[in-house]
């Protein structure tokens, strides 16, 4: 089963939902803001796709934070603070596809069709 994880009001998130829908794709969809960061998950998505494709730095959240926090996102265990402390952070939406298939970040129509099947 494919899990979208993001926050429900993102233009983003709205758009991959939207695209899971039209191309039959069954999902369920974990919200950061009601259900909070899933630690677990989270320590695999650090691993891979990794702490830099998780942490949005081109987002509102990034820019609010002070520049000795920006600044101490260095490596892995240091997003991981960042990013429980700020879900927004999080480059959304990020998908776990199952089974034997990358977790992806962000939306790409084209990757995801090949994920998708």
């Amino acid at each position: 089963m494919t899990t979208l994880y993001g926050i429900p009001n993102c233009d983003t998130v709205k758009r991959a939902r939207a695209w899971l829908d039209e191309h039959g794709v069954a999902y369920t969809f974990h919200d950061f803001k009601k259900q909070g960061v899933p630690e677990a998950e989270l320590d695999q998505w650090l691993k891979k796709p990794g702490w830099e494709a998780l942490v949005n730095r081109k987002g509102t959240t990034w820019r609010k934070l002070d520049d000795a926090t920006r600044e101490g996102v260095v490596d892995a265990g240091s997003a991981r603070a960042v990013l429980l402390a700020n879900p927004s952070l999080i480059k959304r939406p990020v998908v776990n596809w199952g089974a034997k298939k990358p977790v992806t970040t962000g939306f790409d129509a084209d990757a995801w069709a090949a994920n998708a099947v």
